[in-house]
C-alpha cells in the first residue's frame, strides 16, 4: 500500500507535515450529498489553526486532520481549542502513542495538565475475532492481498517484490506463478463467474527495474502463459480494485489520485475520476446496484463516486467516527468493511449505510490492536467472512529489496466472521 503521509501517532511536536492541498470543490449531484473538497500535493502545508478548522470542516471524521488541527493548536497557544480536539478524538477512541501521552500535558499549558490527561486513553483495547487460515512462505517476500474465489481451499496471495502470486490449493501447499512483464502485483479480484481473475500491475514499492515491466491490469483465464494485458493511462499506478456485477474491474492510483475503469472487453483503462481529486486513493467497494463507487481517501475519509453522472461526494456520518487511515474497503449487505492500518489503534470496522448508501448510521469495531498483526492489509469477502493480510511487510523493505536488519518472514492470512456482534 502507498502511504503519502505518515499516521500521525506520535507528538513530537506532532503531525509530520505531509504534502498535500489545492482548496477546489467537487461538485456533488444535486441530492443533498455533501461536497468532496479535492485534495492535492498541497494539502499539507496548511499548518495554521484557521487553515486546519476549514479543513476539519471539509472532512469532519478525518482523524489525520484533527492530529494536525491539534499541534496547531498547541503551537499557537490555543489550549481551550486543543482539549476540544482531544475531546474528539477520545470520543473516537483514537490512542496517542505512549510518548505523546507524555508531551500532550506538558504542551498543553500547566492549567489545563490535568484536563488533558483525563482525554488520553492509556491503553487500547484488544478485540481479536479472527483466526489464522494460512501462512504464506518468507520466499514469496510482500504479500499485499489475497483472494478467496470459489472455496476455503484455494487462496490467490500476490506478492509486490516478487511481482508473482502464490496460489494455495487444498493439500498441495503453495505454488508460485510468475507472469512474464509483469510489475508489482497488488489488488486481486475475480470476475463473478470465477472465469478471469484481474491483478493491478505497476511499481508501487520505488524498486529500481532493470527492464520496463508492464502497469496497468493483468488478467488470467485458464492459461497464464498467455495473460490479458490491458494498460493504464501514461503516468497512473494502479493498486486496489473491485469489480461490479457485470465484470467491470475499478482500480485506484494511489500515487496520482485518480480512479479508473475497465469495462467488459475494453483494451484501455477509461479515467472515472481524474488525478488531483484525491490525495492517495486506496480501497474501494461499490453498493449493491452499481451505482455508487466509495472510495478511501488514507487522509481524509471517504468519497462516494455516481458512476452515471462522475459526480464526487464526501459519505456522510450520522455517528462519530473516524473514517480515514482505511487501506482496504469492501461491502458486506449494507455494511462498509474498512481495513484501517492509519490511524490508532489499527482496527476492521463495519460501517453501515442508511438504505440510499449516502450516510454511515452506525459504526462496530470488528477487531482491533491484535496483537499478533504487524500491519493488516488487503483481502476479500467470501461466504460471510473477511479473509486478510495480516502480518503485513512494508517495513522489512526498501524499494523491492529485504531490509539488511529485518529479514522477510511468513505473511499470516486470517479470516473474521462479518456478521458475529460485539459481546
Amino acid at each position: 500500500m502507498i502511504r503519502f503521509a505518515v499516521c500521525a501517532c506520535t507528538l513530537a511536536l506532532a503531525i509530520p507535515a505531509s504534502a498535500e492541498e489545492s482548496g477546489a470543490e467537487v461538485d456533488a449531484s444535486d441530492n443533498g450529498a455533501a461536497t468532496w473538497r479535492a485534495v492535492d500535493a498541497e494539502t499539507g502545508q496548511i499548518r495554521d489553526v484557521a487553515g486546519l478548522s476549514s479543513l476539519s470542516e471539509d472532512f469532519p471524521d478525518s482523524g489525520s486532520v484533527r492530529l494536525r488541527l491539534l499541534n496547531a493548536q498547541i503551537g499557537e497557544g490555543d489550549f481551550e481549542a486543543a482539549l476540544i480536539t482531544l475531546g474528539w478524538l477520545r470520543e473516537r477512541g483514537y490512542v496517542f502513542s505512549e510518548t505523546a501521552q507524555r508531551q500532550i500535558p506538558k504542551l498543553i499549558g500547566e492549567d489545563n495538565t490535568e484536563a488533558a490527561q483525563s482525554l488520553l486513553i492509556g491503553e487500547a483495547e484488544v478485540i481479536d475475532r479472527s483466526e489464522v487460515v494460512a501462512v504464506v512462505p518468507a520466499e514469496a517476500g510482500l504479500i499485499e492481498s489475497v483472494l478467496v474465489p470459489t472455496s476455503d481451499e484455494v487462496m490467490v496471495a500476490t506478492s509486490v517484490t516478487g511481482n508473482s502470486i502464490h496460489i494455495l490449493a487444498g493439500e498441495l501447499g503453495w505454488t508460485e506463478l510468475a507472469i512474464p512483464g509483469a510489475n508489482d502485483l497488488s489488488g486481486v479480484v475475480s470476475e463473478p463467474d470465477d472465469s478471469i481473475g484481474w491483478l493491478a500491475s505497476a511499481n508501487i514499492d520505488g524498486s529500481e527495474d532493470e527492464t520496463e515491466l508492464f502497469t496497468g491490469l493483468i488478467g488470467l483465464a485458464g492459461d497464464p502463459d498467455n495473460p490479458i494485458f490491458v494498460p493504464a493511462p501514461e503516468g497512473v499506478s494502479v493498486s486496489d480494485l473491485t469489480i461490479s456485477g457485470d465484470a467491470t474491474v475499478y482500480a485506484s492510483d494511489p500515487q496520482g489520485g485518480g480512479i479508473y475503469a475497465k469495462p467488459v472487453a475494453a483494451t484501455v483503462l477509461n479515467t472515472v475520476v481524474p488525478p488531483g481529486t484525491f490525495r492517495s486513493p486506496q480501497g474501494l467497494a461499490l453498493s449493491e446496484d452499481g451505482a455508487l463507487l466509495y472510495v478511501s481517501d488514507y487522509r481524509y475519509g471517504l468519497a462516494i463516486v455516481d458512476i452515471t453522472s462522475g459526480a464526487v461526494s464526501r459519505l456522510v456520518s450520522d455517528v462519530p467516527a473516524i473514517l480515514d487511515g482505511v487501506d482496504g474497503l469492501w461491502r458486506h449487505g449494507n455494511e462498509l468493511i474498512a481495513m484501517q492500518n492509519g490511524t490508532s489503534p489499527m482496527r476492521i470496522s463495519a460501517l453501515t449505510l442508511s438504505k440510499d448508501g449516502r450516510r454511515i448510521i452506525a459504526v462496530r469495531t470488528l477487531e482491533q490492536a491484535n496483537p499478533n498483526w504487524t500491519e493488516p492489509l488487503g483481502g476479500s469477502i467470501a461466504r460471510g467472512s473477511l479473509y486478510y493480510v495480516a502480518t503485513g511487510q512494508w517495513d522489512r523493505f526498501v524499494k523491492g529489496r529485504p531490509a539488511a536488519e529485518k529479514p522477510a518472514m511468513p505473511t499470516e492470512i486470517r479470516r473474521i466472521k462479518l456478521d458475529v456482534r460485539p459481546d
